[in-house]
């Protein structure tokens, strides 16, 4: 019997692993999103994202995945490409200016495998000190499977630690977080489309169209590390469920569309409020709703959001 040295050809898989939590300012492993990047060209690049088929906080919605998973991963997109493109050191804050997007809905559905995602990101407008980048303008085409999930687009800050000390004007300590408030009581999960009382970011008042600002520091997700000020995903959930708590329906509402304008930081140990109306020429099964933030007398931001009934999708 003839013998053989020969060794059968064998195929390795394509080994997958996550970006360093650092570079998107996690704790927790298990919330980086991100799987990976290039370059493609001058101020270009494609990131690439796993979306989870399950998640404690950004669950799914009858078969579609949560928008809101986009927000967490343009955001953490921000922190990854400063550090690893431009250069921005650890130990730098990012402090978000505006968020925009608008998804289609249809490219939500979830499927039998987590969700693939390639983030194509332009970085514009961008001003330096010293170098490094103190400013910049992202563009995001989000493509899932060859079709375009959504577009977005962001604006942020990158601030030294000495320019963050001078921004926070003596807020930017841990002590903040450790004597926070203990977090008011939370309105209905039925005005909010929420499962859970830990999820909800609203307090109720007198008006039905007004709200504390519930902040929960113990939050798993929200708070996954010590802040000195409320967390920008916290505020966005915040537009999300007073969108549906203006007028409750038993159907889930999802965002479909946000343009979020920041002004200043959320503190921790001062009531927020949130206000919403509903702006004209909206339907049942799709309504625009705006959404502001009050803190100390100003606007802390001020947003509207586009609110998709998921049986309409």
């Amino acid at each position: 019997m003839p013998i053989t040295t020969e060794r059968p050809e064998t195929t390795k898989p394509a080994l997958t692993t996550t970006v360093a939590k650092e570079y998107v300012h996690r704790a927790s492993l298990s919330e980086v999103f991100l799987t990976g990047w290039e370059k493609a060209g001058p101020d270009a690049y494609v990131v690439t994202a796993q979306w989870p088929r399950s998640h404690s906080f950004y669950a799914p919605e009858q078969g579609l995945h949560d928008p809101l998973l986009l927000c967490e991963t343009v955001r953490q997109t921000f922190p990854l490409l400063t550090h690893v493109a431009y250069n921005v050191p650890f130990g730098y804050q990012l402090s978000w200016q505006r968020m925009q997007f608008s998804i289609n809905p249809q490219a939500l559905r979830m499927e039998s495998t987590p969700c693939e995602v390639e983030l194509h990101v332009t970085v514009s407008d961008i001003r330096y000190h010293r170098a490094l980048p103190t400013q910049m303008s992202m563009h995001i085409d989000v493509v899932r499977d060859g079709t375009l999930l959504a577009v977005a687009s962001t604006r942020f800050g990158c601030h030294s630690p000495a320019v963050y000390e001078r921004l926070r004007a003596g807020r930017g300590n841990k002590e903040l977080f450790a004597n926070a408030p203990a977090a008011p009581q939370a309105i209905s999960r039925y005005r909010v489309g929420r499962q859970r009382t830990q999820d909800i970011v609203l307090a109720p008042t007198q008006e039905r169209w007004r709200w504390q600002l519930r902040v929960d520091t113990s939050h798993p997700v929200l708070f996954d590390h010590p802040l000195d000020h409320v967390p920008g995903m916290l505020l966005l959930e915040s537009v999300r469920q007073a969108g549906h708590a203006l007028q409750p329906s038993w159907s889930p509402m999802i965002p479909t569309a946000m343009d979020v304008t920041f002004n200043r930081y959320v503190e921790l140990d001062e009531p927020c409020w949130i206000e919403a109306e509903a702006l004209s020429g909206g339907t049942s099964a799709r309504r625009t709703v705006r959404v502001n933030a009050l803190q100390g007398g100003s606007f802390a931001f001020t947003a509207t959001t586009e609110m998709t009934d998921v049986s309409s999708v």
